[in-house]
């Protein structure tokens, strides 16, 4: 079901119309190949800044590509709402109480007007360090934020999270003097589950350290097209 909230477009999902997931996802992201879309999926815990977080990324990339962004949320368009109010294409993904997205609920967001034409994609997934984890989107990287609030024990209590992110956004840094956080032991540990995650520390109050997460971002994009004109003989 889709309909209008408050100008923000809301697609009400109850259950994905895929099966197999895994191979779903594959096919996505070979279509998202084809088409030149780069598509990022966002996760964290609810309240470490995600949305914050798409707006500082916006700031850098909004002039050099379409930027789109899917919330996904279990209810409200609060999201959705924010991006939309900065100028940026949004649509707010209802999962009809399922606490993830995966390939099939991915592909109806891509579907949408307001992604056409797009050459970025963020999803921010649903606020969760469990379940999101478990599903692979479709995207092309996983982006996932720990914020310092949070605490620097979170690798040890939720591996995959970790594992399957090629980036991790350390955020509200700006407040590291009123918490018990150390970042170097975040490091070592999510290190330790993954060898090849990329960990950048930010602020999203600020906007320190989102530089560098362009930089990531855009190395990233213009790997993976260099990557697909190879594949496709141009």
């Amino acid at each position: 079901m889709i309909y209008i909230m408050d100008k923000v477009r809301i697609l009400e999902i109850g259950k994905s119309i895929y099966e197999n997931n895994d191979a779903e996802a594959d096919k996505l992201r070979g279509e998202l190949r084809e088409r030149g879309v780069f598509l990022v999926n966002l996760m964290s815990s609810p309240g470490s800044g995600k949305t914050s977080s798409v707006l500082r990324v916006a700031e850098h990339l909004g002039d050099e590509m379409k930027i789109g962004v899917m919330e996904a949320d279990i209810d409200s368009a609060v999201d959705a709402e924010t991006v939309a109010a900065a100028g940026i294409p949004a649509i707010q993904i209802h999962t009809g109480g399922m606490c993830h997205l995966d390939a099939g609920m991915t592909r109806q967001g891509l579907e949408s007007p307001e992604m056409a034409g797009c050459d970025l994609v963020i999803l921010e997934n649903v606020g969760n360090l469990v379940c999101p984890a478990e599903f692979d989107t479709g995207a092309v990287k996983n982006l996932m934020i720990l914020s310092v609030p949070e605490g620097d024990d979170k690798p040890l209590k939720y591996p995959l999270m970790f594992s399957v992110a090629d980036l991790l956004l350390i955020n509200k840094i700006d407040c590291l003097s009123m918490f018990d956080f150390v970042t170097e032991a975040v490091r070592e540990r999510a290190a330790a589950l993954n060898p090849d995650i990329t960990v950048i520390e930010v602020s999203a109050k600020t906007g320190e350290g989102f530089a560098q997460v362009a930089d990531w971002i855009r190395e990233n994009r213009e790997a993976w097209t260099q990557a697909r004109t190879l594949s496709s003989g141009g």
